[in-house]
């Protein structure tokens, strides 16, 4: 009897055997469901070995085969592989987080493209060259006819685009397939001298494996240069995967690639996308379909059999790194993947992460410059405003409030950046101290006065705001600090007849309330725009001149060793908003420490001074590159048991731990209460990657079999990047 060994979703290190009478070779990678226990999974074959360890009787039989679909190529079931064997984790759950909606209960999936070429059958140009009476559709007909091959989504916005679905029906337009998919509409933007040098660089290159640092200021056009280097790479007949950090950076960028290549089939994939939706782009990618890949750090696993570039941009995101279930990076394995399928890999950034700028210091990776920006002629100015030495009004200085009124007045928009949504942090009683603690986290509950509601941005709990005081009856309550609301409302009472928007996860709650504030920005309908990091990156406002930094010194504070970096990356990144076209740009940072070494690095925009300083940092303290860490964290009701784990789990290894390793102890985390758990990490670090993988996999192995209380959950993080 025939065996599969199948990958179930499931928290146990192990494959599962089980039997099929019809099955063969071609059915490895298939989507299948099987009984497991008492109830039914959905797992992926992954091979067809000769015996297996269970005695044949109690094989369970293979319910149902997905044989409607193409089998997952063998590149990328060694992909999960790998990611379980690095993580640390189950194969199973690595390839159920990998797989679309539809094939993760093993379901059929219409791959029909849903937005195709259409063109004007025999029917349709007949009718055109006869003419006949006015109506939408002939007029539509005529557009068509002129345009070409034009995609349904955009015929949709023409004028009469409604009388698309006419034409269907006539059968006066079909769907075709594009012949030429590297073919580019529109007048292309001449490059500068490094714009050519970068593309001529890549794609002179001898093919195979090649990873670039593409390191641009903010505006040099590195969004350019990815679109050149995807033309280069659809005429050579090749799939491109281009990865974005976040779900906001998406639509335009979706938008500026569909622009570039009308001929092009282009999928987007992140979690924005219906469930239906995103089955059917993994599908097309897998069977070769698709030219174009654009998603978020998930689109790392979408199968492309023609893949000939992988492009990563803001490379230095934290977003790529999964905080959840399988803790894995899409940039680290952008780099394993370009390696495994032998293809160039480009990760572009102003402010690269210290990894890469290391690996490119050291010729790892090839480093690709572009030191002036596309259109602007220089670089916005950088002012620091010592708020030591001035009077601060709705926080705010002088300086700052002098420049947003030189912008209302030539009527330019400003941006005020503010990384904390809400109006204020926090609730307090000048009486008896109360503060508006959250009952379910170790975190505050923040003020969301508009709504009249107190939330926790931790767990989700809210309330409504109280009248008194709970503990002394006190209703003389304050809020304390300043979120992008309490700016926002300040604002609005300086400047009464300015248009002011605020930018933050409250105000765009949908896709659909984001594309309208970002049309809003750019129709010129604000004035000043008030927003969080949603806004520090990726975005080009032609007349945004004015970028203020309200509240930048928190990051100092930190105790996170890794603070400093996303402090700098944040300010370069939002401070690159400013001036991006013909305007000028001017940044205004109000910080208590304008000396700081981090700051002056800002005001002369030298991100190598302040990696090399930050390097310098980490080599003296050996923090991370120049060591690698794995965090074993646990959770439970009560914090004693999550600590007692820990233990338990250090001592089970002690006896043999290898040279080189250091365990340290279990500690409670910074934010040791979360959603009703506690919780508490225990640290391991070593010189070697190498050594601390394989005293990861002899330590995983006795973890598996260690006992635990039945409320405990434990997790494993390689690399973290929160520690």
């Amino acid at each position: 009897m025939p065996i599969v060994r199948i990958a179930l979703p499931v928290p146990l290190p192990q494959l599962f055997d089980y039997s099929c009478d019809s099955i063969s070779h071609a059915d490895i990678g298939r989507c299948v469901r099987v009984s497991f226990g008492r109830r039914h999974e959905t797992g992926v074959i992954v091979a067809l070995p000769e015996q297996s360890d269970v005695p044949p009787a109690r094989l369970k039989p293979v319910e149902h085969v997905l044989r409607d679909v193409p089998a997952l190529p063998a590149d990328w079931l060694e992909l999960t592989a790998f990611v379980a064997r690095y993580y640390h984790v189950p194969q199973g759950e690595v390839i159920a987080l990998a797989l679309p909606p539809d094939l993760r209960r093993a379901n059929d999936v219409d791959d029909t493209d849903t937005d195709p070429l259409l063109t004007l059958t025999p029917a349709g140009w007949q009718t055109h060259d006869a003419g006949g009476r006015a109506s939408k559709a002939r007029h539509l007909l005529e557009q068509l006819a002129k345009a070409g091959a034009t995609r349904k989504s955009v015929v949709r916005t023409w004028p009469d685009g409604q009388a698309c679905a006419d034409l269907l029906r006539r059968q006066w337009a079909y769907a075709v397939r594009p012949q030429t998919p590297a073919r580019t509409a529109g007048q292309l933007p001449t490059l500068t001298e490094e714009q050519l040098t970068v593309v001529h660089t890549v794609c002179d290159a001898d093919a195979g494996f090649a990873p670039y640092l593409l390191q641009g200021v903010t505006g040099a056009g590195k969004t350019e240069v990815y679109l050149r280097l995807i033309e280069q790479a659809l005429k050579e007949g090749r799939q491109v995967l281009v990865l974005v950090p976040e779900i906001a950076l998406t639509p335009q960028l979706e938008q500026r690639v569909i622009g570039r290549f009308p001929d092009a089939d282009i999928v987007a994939l992140h979690s924005g996308v219906a469930d239906g939706a995103r089955s059917r782009g993994f599908v097309r990618a897998m069977k070769g379909e698709a030219d174009i890949v654009l998603g978020t750090r998930l689109s790392i696993f979408t199968p492309l059999p023609r893949l000939g570039l992988i492009v990563v941009d803001e490379e230095h995101d934290a977003s790529y790194k999964q905080q959840e279930g399988v803790r894995y990076s899409a940039r680290d394995l952008a780099v394993w993947r370009a390696r495994q399928r032998d293809v160039p890999l480009v990760l572009g950034s102003a402010t690269p992460s210290l990894e890469t700028w290391r690996h490119a210091q050291e010729g790892r990776y090839a480093r690709l410059m572009l030191t002036q920006r596309a259109i602007a002629t220089q670089l916005p100015k950088v002012r620091l405003i010592d708020t030591r030495r001035v009077k601060l009004e709705d926080g705010l200085s002088p300086t700052l409030i002098k420049a947003l009124e030189s912008r209302l007045e030539r009527k330019e928009q400003s941006l005020l950046f503010l990384n904390r949504r809400g109006y204020a942090p926090v609730l307090s009683c000048n009486s008896c101290e109360w503060i508006s603690a959250c009952p379910h986290c170790s975190a505050n509950c923040v003020v969301h006065l508009k709504d009249r509601r107190l939330r926790c941005h931790h767990c989700g709990y809210d309330t409504a705001i109280p009248f008194a005081c709970p503990d002394c009856g006190d209703q003389d309550m304050k809020p304390l600090g300043r979120g992008t609301q309490k700016l926002e409302e300040g604002l609005s009472e300086r400047f009464p007849e300015a248009r002011i928007l605020r930018v933050d996860a409250d105000a765009a709650r949908s896709r659909k309330h984001w594309l309208d504030l970002l049309a809003r920005i750019h129709a010129g309908e604000a004035d000043i725009l008030v927003g969080t990091q949603m806004m520090a990156k990726g975005h080009d406002f032609p007349r945004l001149t004015l970028v203020g930094v309200v509240g930048a010194d928190a990051a100092l504070y930190a105790s996170d060793f890794r603070a400093p970096e996303r402090l700098f990356q944040q300010m370069m990144q939002v401070g690159g908003r400013a001036g991006r076209a013909e305007l000028a740009g001017e940044v205004v940072i109000q910080t208590e420490f304008p000396d700081h070494p981090l700051f002056q690095c800002l005001q002369r925009q030298d991100t190598d001074a302040f990696c090399k300083m930050a390097l310098a940092e980490r080599e003296e303290a050996n923090f991370p590159p120049f060591t690698f860490q794995a965090m074993l964290s646990a959770d439970a009701p009560v914090l004693n048991d999550a600590l007692d784990f820990l233990v338990r789990a250090s001592e089970c290894i002690a006896s043999d731990l290898p040279s080189g390793i250091f365990v340290y102890d279990p500690v409670p985390m910074r934010m040791t209460r979360l959603a009703r758990r506690e919780r508490a990490q225990l640290l391991v670090e070593s010189a070697s990657r190498a050594a601390l993988q394989g005293f990861l996999t002899e330590w995983m192995r006795r973890l598996y079999r260690l006992s635990t209380a039945r409320d405990v959950r434990w997790r494993l993080d390689v690399d973290p990047l929160d520690v």
